[in-house]
């Protein structure tokens, strides 16, 4: 008899994650259960209803308790501050707004993981994301959409290398939420009705301010000026972290008008606002692209999401040297934020994106000052 694949699952103590391993046990795989201990024992009293925290520590064992298989918790505090928490300060210090989610899976569930699963004498590493892992005759690997639209976590995939995507199984590709949390019911799993984890799993009741002001390295001056488009200032702010492009929260008033967060400028800690309108940009430019296919030549009609939350637009992606691209939005998008990720499909096949940059020179309509 042929010995059974061994598969590795990152199980957070979700019901996503949960499902996903009993999944896999149910197609004939050898399951070990693995959980990342993110959280320094000393700060571990923010992450408790966190992804990483002591809870969902205890409703993973309990779930691999209940389906028989192993589960260990791995350590990598260190290397999480290291590869998220470090570059989500040091990116909100310069004015830009950071993913870590996409740098957590990179650089952790399918990074350090991967690295234990091989030692184990794992064939593949396995989520609860929601998308698609699909496979052809010639070996080649295609990340695509999840079935569930509404829940579909392809975007925070795209830094992944094809030779990862290789050895990953994501199991709930195929399935809705709600068909996910009736399996989990159905298997007697404990955590089958248990609420989604909402926000940064290390940021305390979402309050980037005061996770950012606790960190080293703020300067002791970071206060600035806010000022329109022809740079006329109309008041000042304690900190460039606590705004993203779009922001409307803890701009001036009376202007007649709402404001909105249209550029920050590092070099000079200011906040440059306009009217709704001066956020729309026509096109973006990326840095440090990872295309999971490859490409035709370019320009190249796509459908691109330019934050998580937000819809697909038609646009038209130009490759670039040095791992850069062009986005030609087929109609002006607003919000288009440096530092968040811009993600590019072809229908539901993912093919890649990579990071939004600062717009430093604009149509002279709509200067910068």
């Amino acid at each position: 008899m042929a010995a059974r694949q061994r598969v590795v699952v990152g199980m957070s103590g979700g019901v996503d994650s949960s499902v996903a391993a009993y999944l896999l046990q149910q197609q004939g795989f050898e399951v070990i259960g693995v959980t990342l201990k993110v959280w320094s024992d000393s700060c571990l009293s923010r992450s408790q209803e966190k992804c990483c925290g002591p809870q969902s520590i205890s409703d993973a064992r309990l779930v691999a308790h209940r389906l028989g298989i192993p589960h260990f918790v791995l350590d990598e505090a260190e290397a999480f501050e290291e590869e998220v928490i470090a570059p989500f300060v040091r990116e909100y210090r310069q004015g830009r707004t950071p993913n870590p989610c996409v740098l957590c899976n990179e650089k952790m569930k399918f990074g350090r993981l991967p690295q234990k699963a091989r030692a184990w004498g794992a064939e593949y590493v396995a989520t609860g994301h929601y998308a698609r892992i699909e496979r052809d005759e010639s070996g080649g690997v295609r990340l695509s959409r999840a079935k569930d639209q509404r829940k579909d976590q392809s975007y925070f995939l795209f830094r992944l290398e094809p030779r990862a995507l290789e050895r990953m199984l994501t199991p709930l590709g195929d399935y809705e939420k709600e068909e996910v949390r009736q399996i989990a019911k159905q298997a007697g799993l404990s955590v089958w009705d248990k609420e989604e984890s909402q926000g940064i799993c290390f940021v305390p009741g979402n309050q980037y301010d005061a996770f950012l002001a606790e960190r080293p390295g703020k300067g002791k001056d970071a206060s600035g000026e806010i000022v329109d488009l022809s740079g006329k200032p109309l008041g000042c702010h304690q900190g460039i972290e606590s705004y993203t492009v779009g922001q409307r929260r803890r701009l001036p008033g009376g202007q007649g008008k709402p404001l909105y967060v249209v550029d920050i400028d590092p070099g000079k800690q200011r906040i440059v606002v306009g009217p709704w309108e001066a956020l729309h940009q026509a096109h973006c430019f990326l840095s440090q692209a990872n295309w999971q296919q490859p490409m035709p030549p370019s320009p190249l009609p796509v459908t691109v999401k330019v934050r998580y939350n937000y819809p697909a637009v038609t646009a038209r992606l130009t490759l670039l040297s040095d791992q850069r691209a062009r986005i030609d939005f087929d109609s002006p998008q607003a919000g288009v934020a440096p530092g968040q990720a811009a993600v590019c499909y072809a229908g539901d096949l993912l093919l890649g994106g990579g990071w939004i940059e600062r717009i430093a020179e604009r149509d002279p309509a709509k200067t910068i000052p």
